[in-house]
């Protein structure tokens, strides 16, 4: 470890003064609260550096997060300052520095270095078969919520055998009529150990398991890491927390960096105690605080703060801003969520047409996926460009997890997860009955399929000779493949091979429809980037290789596989949006069982919807506008909603209230609102208020009165609408009247629009704006 500690390098005058004291300090664990646009990332890189010049060798620094693009950002800033040494750290995700670890030591565990990652469809196809073979219900046992069990399971670091003993955990199962979780869980253990497998859980529960069952091993790493920083420590689970906790308790050289105040990921285990209790975890820590935010204005800024400050369980932290006051947050009531769409999609036209904003530059957020179906449509009709972030991710199209299950089956041949996936695909008339005799007889041989397929008779398969010749041929198949894979020095020559053998290209070049020249396009795509893996593998003088680009691939995350577009407007879950920032940011459905959710409505559940929206509020760096509908159509049939209690803790003297119903001659841009305290504006319960619709529009109820079947009587105008009249119409856009029937509320325009669509409207709902 260096003797010195050097006090003044250049860089460190482009910090501030809290971040300066957080990246100099390196006398024990350092807890530093990073409030939001505080720069975190920056402090991050600098610490590195700083430990770097203070003599610290690059192989002792581990530097952990939760995403590769995070590490891949941090790894580029620190080259762009210290150059090639960037490359020796150990750096990346939990996920893919564990793996690295668990590989070195594979065998101390039961597996061989080559071990494969189950992705979560891979785990979720072995539970499936595994309830399959016991005989039960999969409507039941439903393998992604059993899935869902034992990863919650491992990331305690409950083994099979540790989770049968845990006697509420056992009685829970069987309340909820599930009381076999335990037996499947044992199951799908010993087919993971089985397949030389392990999945995504297991990285951080095996290195736990090492760790304990090999002090030796941990001896050795707690020697070899001088220096352990952690990135988003507020997101850690239990078994991430023992390993900093094993690895660092007794040296004490620790850096994490969070925000307790955007605690929101306790559904896939996140532990908001880590960064509550570090300071009893490692008693001489010094806490850092970062409260200038840089990225908002102190509008935004103050009203988030003052949004967290009603939640109990909190690092508490003034975050400020110096940048300009910013226009007041804007709290707009819609009467429909169909209508809140719509004045989000007239604001966002505003936005772009009249202020020259970028679609780029402005996201939609909501709390639930669902949300997002009345936006597309809504945005569809107004010619609104969107992308739906987070959504299918390249790797999840079926062209490609074909070819990377044989890429998988042919870098560890026990992966039978990876070849029942490509048996018969592309088709080559092995049947899913011979496919659960193969099964059933690798299972019964505890052998893995491979074995079967190479001798099915030895092993006892019941298919006739026919059958077992097809099953032989993709063996052969396959050992040709691994054989040209382990002798050529060519990776891309090794896809192309594999692509081309196993008949996946000529499958797809069959298919001429457009569907399936896009599939042909995907896979172009794959091998495109597998010759920029290779060009990345050789810039840091690494050896590509089918296993090393195999595993990246399984450790890709929903946020890496983002890919840029064209401009558009970002709609995203609140919980996606983490990270990312936007000058102008729509936060909609602020309404109670809605946000916060009913299903969080109390406690400590409770406290993390508030900080999810603080999370929401904080990702805006100009300005910030929030919604509720009056109605909102959900559970299958229209409900009245109450504004959200979080609207009612918005500071008075920082909102802007507008208030409208339905549609109206003048853009809803241009109405006026109500300045003033939020919580006095806010009725507690819709479906009391009398004047719930605007008296002009009468109640959905009743839709339309008929009477009888006697036909409609044609008219030549009604009002000042003619036949023959433009009209806009807010839905359906510009359009001309070519028939008008009917009387009172039953009268109706036939209408054909400049879309090409012809429509008949209801007079009294259609709200028909006359343009000439």
């Amino acid at each position: 470890m260096p003797s010195t500690t050097p006090l003044d390098f250049p860089y460190l005058a482009e910090l501030n003064e809290a971040q300066r004291a957080a990246v100099t300090y390196n006398d024990g664990p350092a807890l530093v609260i990073a409030g939001a646009g505080s720069g975190k990332t920056r402090v991050l890189v600098y610490k590195l550096l700083y430990l770097l010049d203070c003599g610290y060798h690059p192989m002792g620094l581990m530097a952990l997060t939760f995403t590769n693009k995070a590490a891949r950002e941090m790894r580029q800033r620190i080259s762009e300052r210290a150059g090639s040494v960037a490359r020796q750290i150990r750096m990346g995700t939990f996920h893919s520095v564990f793996l690295s670890i668990l590989r070195l030591h594979a065998s101390l565990l039961g597996y061989t270095p080559t071990f494969s990652v189950y992705n979560t469809n891979d785990s979720r196809s072995c539970i499936k078969a595994i309830v399959k073979r016991l005989g039960l219900d999969d409507k039941v046992y439903k393998p992604n919520l059993i899935h869902s069990r034992i990863s919650s399971a491992k990331n305690r670091l409950l083994t099979p055998d540790a989770y049968a003993s845990y006697g509420e955990l056992v009685k829970y199962d069987a309340k909820s009529g599930l009381p076999r979780i335990a037996e499947i869980y044992r199951l799908y253990w010993d087919e993971l150990r089985q397949s030389n497998a392990m999945d995504f859980d297991d990285l951080l529960l095996q290195i736990n398991i090492l760790f304990r069952q090999h002090p030796e091993v941990l001896k050795e790493w707690q020697e070899r890491i001088d220096y352990l920083l952690i990135d988003e420590y507020q997101d850690t689970n239990f078994a991430q927390y023992m390993v900093a906790k094993q690895l660092m308790q007794e040296k004490g050289a620790i850096f994490v960096v969070g925000d307790d105040a955007q605690s929101i990921y306790s559904f896939r285990g996140a532990n908001l105690d880590n960064i509550l209790n570090f300071e009893k975890t490692f008693p001489s820590t010094k806490v850092f605080k970062l409260e200038r935010n840089y990225r908002s204005t102190q509008t935004i800024v103050s009203a988030a703060g003052s949004i967290i400050a009603h939640n109990e369980y909190q690092i508490p932290k003034q975050v400020f801003s110096e940048e300009a006051v910013g226009e007041p947050i804007q709290v707009h009531e819609a009467l429909s969520g169909d209508l809140e769409a719509l004045w989000a999609g007239e604001e966002i036209q505003l936005l772009h047409q009249r202020q020259g904003a970028s679609y780029e530059d402005i996201a939609l957020l909501y709390r639930t996926n669902a949300q997002s179906r009345t936006l597309e449509q809504v945005f569809r009709r107004l010619s609104i460009p969107f992308r739906i972030y987070g959504g299918r991710s390249f790797f999840d199209h079926k062209e490609i997890m074909d070819v990377v299950a044989y890429f998988r089956t042919l870098v560890n041949e026990q992966d039978d997860e990876a070849l029942l996936r490509i048996i018969n695909y592309p088709k080559r008339s092995i049947g899913d009955t011979t496919v659960q005799r193969v099964r059933a007889a690798s299972v019964r041989h505890a052998v893995s399929i491979i074995h079967v397929l190479r001798d099915p008779q030895g092993y006892e398969v019941e298919v006739n000779k026919a059958t077992a010749a097809k099953l032989q041929a993709f063996a052969a198949l396959l050992d040709e493949l691994r054989a040209y894979n382990q002798e050529s020095e060519d990776l891309y020559d090794v896809a192309e091979r594999i692509i081309r053998d196993t008949g996946i290209l000529a499958d797809l070049k069959s298919d001429t429809s457009i569907e399936g020249k896009a599939r042909l396009e995907n896979l172009q795509e794959l091998l495109s980037g597998i010759e920029e893996y290779i060009e990345s593998c050789l810039e840091v003088d690494t050896k590509p290789s089918l296993a090393s680009y195999v595993a990246e691939v399984a450790l890709l995350t929903d946020q890496d596989t983002q890919g840029e577009g064209e401009e558009a407007v970002t709609l995203m879950t609140i919980h996606a949006s983490k990270g990312l920032e936007f000058p102008h940011v729509f936060i909609l459905g602020l309404e109670e069982d809605l946000f916060p959710s009913s299903m969080s409505n109390t406690g400590r559940e409770l406290e993390e919807e508030r900080r999810l929206f603080y999370v929401a509020l904080t990702r805006a760096e100009k300005t910030c506008r929030v919604s509720y509908a009056r109605e909102r159509f959900r559970n299958g049939h229209m409900e009245f909603s109450r504004p959200s209690r979080f609207l009612r803790e918005l500071p008075e003297d920082l909102v802007h209230f507008v208030s409208s119903h339905g549609f109206s001659e003048v853009p809803s841009w241009r109405r006026g609102g109500t300045r003033g305290k939020v919580s006095e504006q806010l009725p507690e319960d819709f479906s009391s208020v009398p004047s719930f619709l605007p008296k002009e529009k009468p109640a959905r109820r009743v839709l339309i009165q008929r009477r009888g079947d006697e036909p409609e009587v044609k008219h030549s105008a009604i009002g000042d609408l003619r036949i023959g009249t433009r009209i806009l119409h807010k839905r359906f856009g510009e359009g001309e009247v070519m028939e008008l029937e009917g009387e009172g509320d039953n009268a109706k325009a036939l209408v054909a629009f400049d879309t090409g669509d012809t429509k008949k409207l209801l007079l009294r709902f259609a709200q028909l704006q006359i343009l000439d």
